[in-house]
């Protein structure tokens, strides 16, 4: 896994130092000095101007990508590194904010389960989420992987750096992973003494505060404690509840100990734990589009029917009327002893980890302020073992790393679905005459109940064989086992709590079962997999390196552990309880350059990844029929280029423009979920013709050959850009200087179902945030910031309503907001 080591260097060395390393880093100083856990020194910044190597030379900061210390430049890989005071200074303290500085990066969330993070556009199925498959995007804060991406939506906690690896990184990671890998380093115990604190206030009553201290308790036993806490009211009011939701509860604890009691030999206890209770996630009323169903069971017709009205359908009134109980509290913590080994020619690491996720849902799926569903709620409990072990060689020609990596994970849920008072208008044809009688769904009740069993285990390694100063092949090979064992059973109750059953007779009881159907499953998995990857590196000019490299991988099969879809009968399709590993071909160029004395930096690179059996999500609204699973489709290709480009022609300017063009399609899935404008009809027969898109009571295809399409979630343009400008000065009798910075990104439009609809593109959109304020050589800052200073409306995800009632449903973007930070180092 990548690291950055950061040596003893001015704040104006280390600005230079990642403004050059071709991530977002052209701001750096805009956070003021780092911290002394970062090994930086301080120094004025009229002291740091009349330095002139501090502009020009960037080989102060390496990276150990490949478990030796080298420049930034000097590998091999396409990375972007964004430092902890680049994520202070630009407001990114989550996954979902550090998008908007790193093109390649897409976070998509309607709650903490169900989260997408994306690289490439590649990673996780885009929409619900199932415990049974694994992540293509690894998530490992110090060396530790997250099988969880729900830690994903945690605010940041003392991060001194994080790195956004793109490609497959399996021959250097414990747990392999396809698509790439999000890196978090956090500030490590020292044995001076370091403290800062930081506070913030904003509107929508914004508050954060944050601590860290670290220092010794004896000349080898050095410690550190971190905590920060995050709320803020929501930006949609519930007119029903007469509260805001979508709000922002967090906090987190870090503490560690670092004991070095001989040269050689570093033992680093950690524990952290993180919280979330934040009134959230409501999805709220964006558009209507006509599907295949009758017009008197599309949504208009069926809203009418209960004379009901929208509080809003302009989705950024940021107004909804949603009745059930909301609620997306969560807990993330654990305990991890690393321990580090000078042993003969290399260093012996061992990485041993536990961790949990405690996940207390409660949603309303049906976006409305009827009681149709009046209870949707899956908590689960997860605990995970993990124990890594690698030593790495350093030669003078040849450089290695060979280990070896264990891991056990288990996830248990409880699940509970519950149809309301309005259930049987909006849900039984109103030619059923059950339809006007509500007793037949209230209360009717799903309970269900999954656990799943996980277990993997790795021997990797990867070699760089110097042919010559400039000509590297570095080759890696990886042997993967698998094995997933899970348990799913749904049981039904009708409103008087007697169990709902197959075979059982009667109109009520079809009816019943229409909505919810028992059922028992046991998927299962495992499979040996063996993947490797070589890439070529040369030289051409000091300041000049260019690569290839070709991976092929895999993700590992997995299974539907949210139950099997079902057929017309309602009985579930065993053959659907497992998927097959997608097979990866990956293809990658890249250059690193730098020039005018090494001022400016360009780093480009092009890639082409090919997928089979790529592992997609398969909604269908049908009642009766599980909304998601997964499925395979046949073949899918992600290709496109990246550039990073930054520069600095005096100590007080910097500037860096960052971008992406990436086309992700499904290459062949002819048997694809149809959207919801070909869906809700009678399905087709033998010799019949499908009804055109939004046909009322039309014929809809079986499936749908969604070839040649676009990927959800992905825009084929991402940008991001900004600059600083600072200049001496003195405030309140300290020296220091005033500066002024923009961020601005832009996304292009991309689709938001699994399935392109002509309902769920989510236009293209562009955010600009400014910064302006004071600092100090000693760790003072105070600036003001606004996010959104133009108050763009924008949708984060768009999501189709159940049922195929036409209805869509979305999550606004936040709108513009300010807000005050100080900033104090001691």
């Amino acid at each position: 896994m990548t690291a950055i080591t950061l040596r003893r260097l001015t704040p104006a060395a280390l600005a230079t130092a990642l403004l050059c390393s071709a991530a977002p880093a052209a701001l750096a100083q805009a956070a003021g000095p780092a911290p002394a856990a970062a090994a930086t020194e301080h120094a004025t910044p009229a002291a740091a101007a009349e330095d002139s190597d501090s502009v020009t030379t960037v080989g102060e900061l390496t990276v150990t990508a490949r478990r030796r210390e080298e420049t930034v430049q000097s590998v091999p890989l396409a990375v972007s590194v964004v430092g902890g005071a680049q994520i202070d200074a630009m407001g990114a303290f989550n996954v979902g904010r550090l998008q908007q500085l790193t093109p390649t990066l897409q976070f998509y969330s309607s709650n903490p389960r169900n989260t997408t993070v994306n690289i490439r556009g590649l990673g996780v199925p885009f929409g619900l989420t199932s415990d049974g498959f694994e992540q293509g995007v690894g998530i490992y804060v110090d060396d530790v992987y997250n099988a969880r991406v729900a830690a994903a939506t945690f605010d940041f906690l003392d991060v001194s750096r994080i790195e956004v690896l793109r490609g497959p990184q399996g021959t250097l990671y414990g747990k392999n992973t396809t698509a790439g890998a999000v890196n978090i380093t956090t500030n490590q115990p020292s044995f001076d003494f370091v403290a800062t604190a930081e506070i913030t206030a904003g509107n929508y009553d914004f508050k954060q505060a944050k601590a860290a201290v670290s220092g010794p308790l004896t000349d080898t036993l050095a410690a550190r404690l971190a905590v920060s806490s995050t709320t803020r009211r929501g930006t949609i009011y519930n007119v029903t509840s007469q509260q805001h939701v979508n709000a922002q509860d967090n906090i987190g604890l870090r503490g560690q100990l670092l004991w070095k009691p001989v040269d050689g030999l570093a033992v680093t206890l950690a524990a952290d734990y993180s919280k979330q209770d934040a009134e959230c996630c409501a999805q709220i009323y964006v558009r209507t589009g006509a599907t295949q169903r009758p017009l008197n069971r599309q949504y208009a017709a069926l809203a009418a029917a209960q004379n009901y009205r929208v509080v809003s359908t302009n989705p950024f009134d940021r107004l909804t009327d949603v009745d059930a109980s909301l609620n997306a509290g969560n807990e993330i913590g654990g305990a991890s002893a690393r321990v580090v080994w000078n042993v003969g020619p290399g260093t012996l690491t061992s990485i041993t980890a536990w961790r949990y996720w405690d996940w207390k849902p409660e949603n309303d799926r049906d976006f409305t302020g009827l009681p149709i569903v009046s209870k949707s709620q899956n908590p689960s409990q997860q605990d995970q073992y993990s124990q890594e072990l690698r030593y790495n060689y350093a030669g003078e020609r040849i450089d290695g790393v060979l280990g070896v990596f264990a891991f056990r994970q288990r996830i248990d849920t409880q699940g509970t679905e519950q149809q309301g008072a309005a259930s049987s208008r909006w849900n039984i044809a109103p030619t059923n005459v059950l339809s006007n009688d509500p007793t037949v769904l209230a209360g009717l009740t799903a309970l269900n109940t999954q656990s799943l069993k996980a277990t993997s285990f790795a021997v990797f390694g990867q070699a760089s064989w110097k042919v010559s100063d400039a000509f590297t092949i570095q080759p890696g090979l990886r042997l993967n086992y698998d094995k997933k064992e899970g348990s799913y059973e749904r049981r039904v109750f009708d409103g008087q709590g007697q169990p709902v059953l197959f075979g059982q007779t009667g109109a009520r009881r079809a009816a019943q079962l229409a909505v919810f159907s028992p059922q028992v499953s046991a998927p299962s998995f495992s499979d040996w997999n063996f993947s490797y990857d070589l890439t070529l590196s040369y030289r051409l000019q000091p300041d000049v390196l260019g690569y290839a490299t070709y991976a092929k991988t895999f993700k590992t099969g997995g299974i539907n552990q949210n139950g099997l879809p079902t057929d017309a009968a309602g009985n579930p399709i065993l053959s659907a309880g497992s998927i097959k590993p997608e097979d990866v071909d990956h293809f990658e160029a890249g250059l690193k350059t730098q020039f005018w004395d090494r001022r400016a930096t360009l780093n480009l690179s092009a890639f082409r990844t090919e997928i089979k059996d790529y592992q997609a999500t398969v909604t269908n609204g049908q009642l009766g029929v599980l909304r998601g699973y997964l499925a395979n489709a046949d073949k899918v290709r992600s290709q496109g280029f990246e550039f990073d480009f930054s520069v600095r022609p005096s100590e007080r300017f910097s500037a860096y423009a960052n971008g992406a063009y990436t086309d992700a399609t499904y290459r062949r899935f002819v048997d694809a979920p149809c959207p919801p404008e070909l869906s809700g009809g009678t399905t087709v027969g033998a010799g019949q013709t499908p009804s055109p898109p939004g046909t009322p009571g039309g014929l809809s295809p079986a499936n749908c050959d969604i070839s040649g399409q676009r990927l959800p979630g992905i825009s084929k343009w991402s940008l991001s850009f900004g600059a600083e400008a600072s200049a001496p000065a003195t405030f309140l009798r300290r020296s220091g200087e005033v500066y002024v910075g923009y961020d601005g990104s832009y996304r292009s439009s991309f689709s938001s179902n699994a399935s392109p609809s002509i309902y769920t593109w989510v236009d293209g959109y562009s955010l600009s945030n400014f910064r302006a304020g004071f600092r100090t050589d000693d760790g003072i800052n105070l600036y003001a910031w606004v996010r959104n200073a133009f108050d763009e409306e924008y949708f984060d995800f768009l999501a189709v309503g159940p049922s195929n009632t036409g209805l869509i449903a979305g999550q606004p973007g936040d709108p513009r907001t300010w807000g005050v930070t100080f900033r104090a180092a001691f």
